[in-house]
């Protein structure tokens, strides 16, 4: 099936499946990636998860960071990674990652598959929780800016783990492994001190009455009000490239650029317009496809031993949900609240595909392991909005939802 073929049939049945999902008060995600579970290898295997819908998936990840982006305020976010909110992220790091380890060891899965296993466990996808998290009227509320907050490090310190795996040489010394982390730390920071400094000098102009709204507004003169979103796009997508180039993934720098574009930088007439094609082209288009590509991916023909998939998506959902209620304790929320929490840092998606997919490619990890981890990725992110559903109670979850379309509406 070419490529504008298998794009339509995905999309509408996507559509059809996200609405029917959401006519039953279930966020429309969960049916968006059964219909990739349906027409990929795994059920009707009309689509094949090939590298052009993957480069359309990932646009379809870089617009829903974007959006993300653009609905939280830097301050905000950073607040939340800082005392009791990185606590929480260690937290949801360490302790899968440690489960994962204890399957794998009790597997006797030699070293690189425990890390790897391990790795894709402690994940919590950036793209997966902000969607999740927009669709449950859940983005700007402090479960929703811890899970972000999490995510965010959960993600960097995998990327970091990622890095100096692949740059290990064959034969690994202890000065070999210090060199790698060394410079995984390097650019870590390279990338942290652009952003800070980026947003420390817009602060600065502020402060002295330069209005930075000037500045899109006089390209929009220039250019035309229809280049406005093309401008956001080139701006975001730098910091995505730079967060390549240093070895990380894109979405992690992207998400930073996003969170620089402050609303008050932008008049509100332009804020708007700008939301406003941002969510038809994602929430239109691409989201849906996004969704369902993570479906597509699954097969059952490569799994061979079912006791081990128990034991992977057993630790995996327990650790992440004993994580969030620990961390969202320490954090001073309410019990439900911080089970609610443990539910959304269960979202692992496209992050945990990406490395899987890496480690796959490289000879780390064989058919059967990778199997094994799209399905894990699946299945906790299909669980993930019933998770956080079921935890919050129903009136709770109905004004936070209600306080969110408000926003939009007033947008």
């Amino acid at each position: 099936m070419s490529l504008l073929s298998s794009l339509l049939v995905l999309i509408v049945t996507a559509r059809l499946l996200g609405g029917l999902f959401s006519r039953l008060n279930q966020p429309a995600v969960i049916g968006e990636m059964l219909a990739g579970i349906l027409l990929g290898p795994a059920v009707l295997g009309f689509i094949e998860p090939t590298r052009a819908l993957s480069g359309v998936s990932e646009l379809a990840v870089f617009l829903v960071i974007l959006a993300a982006g653009l609905e939280m305020r830097f301050d905000e976010v950073i607040a939340a990674m800082k005392g009791k909110g990185l606590r929480l992220a260690l937290l949801a790091f360490f302790i899968p990652f440690l489960g994962g380890m204890a399957v794998a060891l009790a597997y006797e899965l030699d070293a690189m598959r425990t890390v790897f296993l391990g790795l894709c466990i402690s994940i919590t996808a950036l793209p997966v929780a902000a969607k999740i998290l927009d669709t449950l009227g859940l983005l700007n509320t402090p479960i929703g800016r811890a899970a972000i907050a999490t995510a965010i490090l959960n993600d960097i310190a995998a990327m970091l783990v990622l890095g100096v795996v692949l740059v290990l040489p064959p034969q690994p010394d202890f000065a070999a492994v210090g060199v790698s982390i060394g410079s995984a730390l390097v650019k870590l920071l390279a990338l942290a001190g652009l952003v800070i400094l980026l947003n420390y000098g817009l602060a600065v102009l502020e402060r002295k009455g330069f209005s930075v709204q000037v500045v899109p507004e006089q390209l929009v003169r220039w250019l035309g009000p229809e280049a406005l979103f093309g401008i956001v796009l080139l701006f975001v997508l730098a910091f995505g490239s730079v967060s390549e180039i240093l070895g990380f993934h894109f979405v992690i720098g992207a998400f930073f650029g996003a969170l620089l574009l402050d609303k008050r930088y932008f008049l509100a007439s332009r804020y708007n317009e700008l939301k406003r094609t941002l969510d038809s082209v994602t929430g239109g288009f691409l989201a849906p496809v996004f969704f369902a590509y993570l479906g597509l991916k699954f097969d059952f023909d490569a799994i061979r031993d079912w006791g081990f998939v128990t034991a992977v998506l057993a630790v995996s959902i327990a650790t992440k949900l004993l994580a969030g209620v620990w961390g969202g304790q320490l954090m001073g929320m309410a019990r439900r609240e911080s089970l609610a929490l443990g539910g959304m840092l269960n979202g692992r998606g496209v992050m945990e595909l990406v490395v899987a997919s890496i480690a796959y490619e490289r000879g780390f990890i064989g058919p059967h392991m990778f199997s094994t981890l799209v399905l894990m990725g699946v299945v906790t992110t299909l669980i993930t909005p019933w998770l956080v559903a079921r935890a919050l109670p129903p009136a709770q979850l109905a004004a936070y939802r209600a306080r969110h379309a408000a926003n939009r509406a007033d947008a």
